[in-house]
C-alpha cells in the first residue's frame, strides 16, 4: 500500500514541477529572475530523486513564491 502512495505522490510532484517550469518560462518573467527560479527548480527536481516528500515541501515554498511574484499559470 505504501508503494501506491509513493507512486501517487510522484505523479503529483511531477505534475506540479511541470506546471512550475511552465510558469518560470512565462515571457513576462525577467531574465535574472528566470535564471534564479530555474536553478531552484532544478534543485527541487534533483531532490525528488532522493526524497520525494522533501521535494514536495520545497516545491510548496517555490510555488508560494511564484504566487507572491504574480507569475501566472500558463
Amino acid at each position: 500500500m505504501e508503494r501506491d502512495g509513493q507512486l501517487d505522490l510522484y505523479g503529483v510532484v511531477a505534475a506540479r514541477l511541470k506546471q512550475a517550469h511552465a510558469r518560470v518560462a512565462h515571457p513576462e518573467v525577467p531574465g535574472e529572475t528566470r535564471r534564479e527560479l530555474s536553478r531552484r527548480l532544478l534543485a527541487v527536481t534533483a531532490a525528488a530523486k532522493r526524497d520525494l516528500a522533501d521535494a514536495a515541501r520545497r516545491l510548496d515554498v517555490l510555488t508560494a513564491e511564484l504566487d507572491e511574484l504574480g507569475i501566472p499559470d500558463r
